[in-house]
């Protein structure tokens, strides 16, 4: 088409290309000069074979044109309990909470394209288990690998433990990126299992944004498993207290007390409906050309059908030769004299 440009996006550095492609050429070009009639054909034949190796590994396309990709110009800071509530059985029937915080993440990633992640998690302690980054597979895998402390080790633990953690957070970001905006999303059932206070999150308000507070569990409550905090984890056993099987309630009023400290909405979480996200701010949200990868119209296969066609009139004149050297080779039946036979006519 007229005013396209061709590009190239070569499978090896091109550097390396010539160094592997120029011997070779300089041999078919020598033998192409010395050869006469019908091999000088065969070794330009066998010289555009080679040019057009070299081309398909240049992998020369045409740009598609610019496409617009919509890119959450953000970072989202995800807080997690791995307390050993948040594998109490009343997600969704009987299933562990974990679940559904992982199927809320899941949607969160897919509602702001393009956001930087990072992943805090809390029990006895709060940790950063993944830093930020764009890289949506490696946090949907933590996840998939997460697991809550190990119940013989529990000793109580606060739902506030991960305040100072965050806000570090969110002063990185501030400081590296000042141009991005920031979103918190907290996810816990509020229980508050040592008897001090939970610790604020106040000092996160000022660098947080948006995001929100996601509760999960009821209140009638539902057993735990014992964890090991092993991934194949399989204990059949649920922690009990006083003979019975212990529950663990929700506590949405601490739950509100984190939203309003970090000023987002709080959001009591089911199976059976969506988690209701923000919009991303207003000043996060952008377009992006996308460029010339990834919006390529591929024009390697062309060489690849040369090369296809070359290799099979290679083939069939290599076919040709070895009948011909068979029949050259073959032997001629041995001729039998005749002998009288015993009893013929003197």
């Amino acid at each position: 088409m007229e005013g396209e440009t061709v590009i190239f996006q070569p499978v090896l550095n091109i550097f390396l290309l010539v160094l592997l492609c120029a011997p070779v050429a300089a041999l078919a070009v020598l033998a192409l000069v010395k050869a006469k009639g019908r091999g000088r054909a065969l070794w330009a034949m066998r010289l555009v074979l080679l040019l057009a190796c070299f081309v398909l590994f240049l992998r020369p396309g045409i740009p598609g044109g610019a496409t617009q990709t919509l890119a959450t110009d953000t970072d989202i800071v995800l807080v997690v309990d791995t307390t050993a509530s948040i594998v109490a059985e009343d997600w969704d029937g009987d299933q562990p909470r974990l679940d559904g915080v992982r199927a809320d993440v899941q949607a969160i990633v897919d509602e702001y394209p393009g956001a930087r992640f990072a992943l805090i998690t809390f029990d006895a302690s709060a940790d950063l288990r993944l830093p930020l980054t764009t890289d949506t597979t490696a946090l949907v895998s933590s996840l998939e690998v997460l697991r809550p402390e190990v119940t013989s080790q529990s000793r109580g633990s606060s739902i506030g433990i991960a305040n100072e953690l965050l806000a570090d957070t969110l002063s990185n970001a501030a400081e590296s990126s000042p141009d991005r905006s920031r979103m918190v999303f907290y996810f816990g059932d509020g229980e508050q299992t040592v008897t001090s206070a939970p610790e604020p999150f106040d000092g996160s308000e000022k660098l947080t944004d948006a995001g929100a507070v996601f509760g999960y569990g009821t209140a009638e409550g539902g057993p735990m498993k014992l964890t090991t905090g092993s991934v194949g984890d399989s204990s059949s056993e649920y922690i009990e207290y006083e003979g019975a099987n212990a529950l663990s309630v929700i506590d949405e009023k601490n739950l509100e007390a984190i939203a309003a400290e970090l000023g987002v909405p709080y959001e009591h979480r089911t199976a059976d409906a969506e988690p209701e996200l923000p919009e991303a701010p207003s000043t996060t949200t952008s377009y992006a050309e996308s460029g010339s990868v990834g919006s390529v119209t591929e024009l390697y296969w062309i060489a690849a059908l040369v090369i296809v066609a070359l290799l099979g009139v290679e083939l069939t004149r290599a076919s040709m030769l070895v009948a011909r050297l068979r029949l050259l080779r073959a032997p001629s039946a041995p001729h039998r004299e005749r002998r009288p036979t015993d009893g013929g006519a003197a």
